[in-house]
């Protein structure tokens, strides 16, 4: 464990992670975006990290699911573990030559992989990536997003798509518990034995995912 990035020790135990977003009292009542903020635990509900997003007013109102964004998430003793990136990018399909891509750094100012969006006119396909850009996991979504109560899956896959290694999955928690208490409720599972950057790599998949499909859609209803 001494070759680990600083901070990222603990996630070699982890093969599930669940992250729930923190709703503010004036976004529940007045609809207003305002700054996100993440506990990050593990699957007895500990808390191992938390997370905030750093953006302006303008991006978070005006350019909601597609704003740019810096989420930083830090230890419980404070110190900053992992930096995620992304930049003002295209949400349609039809614009396949500028979608979304997102950096990890670990620790701040070291690269750890890239969440890459790859072109399907039906399908939300990603593409996971090491810190020299080469292509590790692939990540495939469902046809339609519209949780209706249920959880909904996207299947984390070997690059051939062939076999199913883990999964990114929205969790429905009902409609009071989703307006005042998260906002959103995310599970990752992952092979425990998964390098420990590409699963913070992953954390920052399931931020993007948020954004990019239940960000204005009462979670999925």
């Amino acid at each position: 464990t001494h070759n680990l990035p600083p901070g990222l020790e603990y996630l070699n135990q982890l093969d599930r992670i669940i992250i729930h977003q923190q709703v503010e009292l004036l976004e529940a009542i007045l609809g207003t975006e305002t700054s996100s903020k993440y506990e990050i635990k593990n699957h007895l509900g500990q808390r191992v990290y938390f997370a905030v997003e750093e953006n302006g007013c303008f991006d978070r109102n005006l350019c909601s699911p597609i704003r740019s964004f810096t989420i930083r998430i830090a230890d419980n003793a404070g110190r900053e573990v992992i930096t995620v990136n992304r930049p003002l990018r295209c949400n349609s399909c039809w614009f396949p030559c500028f979608l979304q891509e997102l950096e990890v750094q670990s620790p701040p100012g070291t690269i750890a992989g890239y969440v890459v969006q790859n072109w399907d006119p039906f399908l939300p396909k990603f593409t996971i990536q090491n810190e020299s850009k080469e292509d590790v996991l692939k990540i495939i979504g469902p046809y339609a997003t519209c949780g209706c109560f249920e959880d909904v899956d996207f299947e984390v896959k070997a690059l051939n798509e062939m076999s199913t290694i883990g999964k990114i999955s929205k969790y429905w928690s009902g409609f009071v518990n989703n307006v005042f208490t998260n906002t959103a409720n995310f599970g990752i599972q992952v092979p425990v034995d998964l390098d420990v950057r590409i699963k913070a790599v992953m954390i920052g998949a399931c931020f993007l995912i948020d954004l990019m499909f239940f960000e204005n859609s009462l979670d999925g209803l």
